[in-house]
């Protein structure tokens, strides 16, 4: 996976929507020059505004310098910012500074960000360009690339949204430096996952530089970010809709999803929901005779060396979970289907589950990875 170029680069394939990736130390210093050569005629960057601060002013001023017209648009940072009044203001400030056809949205930040700013470039005039420039771990190796743009409901999360890939993706590991130790490590949920849907060996090199992620740093960070865009761009160049094979980048995601939901968007970090539900999905797959026995186990373990979460919060009603994962996206009439794993580095597409299958699973999980709720 390594190189002698100063990053790491890929392509995610589509066509006439195809646009390439970067990754490495430093990218966002290159960032000014490739906006510039896609021509734009005014760029608005989405950002929070801690990160304005941080990157965004520095980047808005070079813009201004090469002769285009920028302006900084802030939301707050956090889930709960991912819904349809801070798009509908973000809208509207496009349209009151007369951003035309030819401008590009510029998502700064995290997950959040990439998704709200991505839907608004999706929605405005029908669809205008826009950049990812992802500031998180968690964007960098998932949300950044593939083109899912979306916000919330208070039904459930990305239940509104658009598919609309992006036309250029520049991840600066370097931006990893300011970020929260926590969300790092929610970021290792994605990255882990990624391992246990569809390589192995990146399971293993996770396994071996967990000491080091755990803390934040790892001399084979690029590397491993570049391997999971690698592992997303390939399946989303087969199936960008996803219709088929792109489904198993959901596993993990129909409990994480509930959870997420349930507790209150910001009370657990997506990464963390989505490590709690990989166990749940885990459990279920054993209990089906599909995932060998211990894998779930073997999977908390990792997790946990990580320092994420695998337990089942607190309080948490599971018939609550189970309305909410009827109206997840991969439901279909009402039937709940989950992405399982039939071996570590390879993953089944949906399938549909019994509610008491997946009620069982849980209470395994509630009984096992939280023993003091044990009944």
């Amino acid at each position: 996976m390594a190189t002698d170029k100063p990053y790491l680069t890929l392509h995610v394939r589509l066509g006439e929507r195809s646009y390439p990736i970067s990754v490495g130390s430093g990218v966002l210093q290159s960032a000014p020059a490739q906006l510039y050569a896609l021509q734009p005629s005014q760029i608005a960057l989405i950002t929070h505004p801690h990160l304005a601060q941080w990157y965004g002013e520095s980047l808005k001023a070079s813009l201004e310098q090469q002769g285009v017209p920028a302006c900084l648009l802030t939301v707050r940072p956090g889930e709960r910012t991912k819904r349809w009044g801070v798009a509908g203001r973000l809208l509207r400030q496009m349209a009151q500074r007369a951003l035309d056809r030819r401008c590009i949205v510029v998502a700064l930040g995290g997950g959040v960000i990439g998704d709200l700013a991505g839907f608004v470039s999706a929605c405005y005039l029908r669809g205008v360009r826009y950049v990812h420039i992802p500031t998180t771990l968690l964007a960098q190796v998932d949300s950044s690339v593939g083109g899912k743009t979306g916000v919330n409901l208070p039904e459930g999360k990305n239940l509104v949204g658009a598919f609309h890939q992006p036309s250029l993706v520049l991840i600066d590991t370097d931006t990893l430096k300011t970020l929260p130790r926590r969300h790092f490590r929610a970021g290792l949920a994605e990255v882990l996952k990624y391992g246990i849907i569809a390589d192995a060996a990146l399971w293993q090199l996770v396994r071996d530089e967990s000491g080091n992620l755990r803390q934040g740093h790892s001399s084979r960070l690029a590397d491993i970010i570049h391997r999971c865009c690698e592992i997303k761009a390939n399946i989303v160049s087969e199936d960008e809709t996803e219709q088929g094979v792109r489904a198993i980048l959901n596993f993990g995601h129909t409990v994480g999803h509930a959870l997420e939901s349930v507790m209150g968007y910001g009370r657990l970090l997506h990464g963390e929901a989505v490590s709690i539900g990989m166990v749940s999905a885990a459990l279920l797959g054993e209990s089906l005779g599909i995932t060998p026995i211990g894998t779930a186990e073997e999977i908390a373990n990792a997790l946990r060396s990580l320092g994420l979460p695998v337990a089942l919060p607190r309080g948490v009603e599971f018939e609550s979970l189970l309305s909410v994962m009827a109206r997840d996206k991969k439901a279909r009439d009402g039937q709940l289907r989950f992405v399982l794993i039939e071996r570590i580095g390879q993953a089944r597409l949906p399938i549909v589950v019994k509610e008491k299958e997946v009620l069982h699973a849980l209470s395994v999980h509630r009984q096992r990875f939280n023993p003091e709720a044990a009944p």
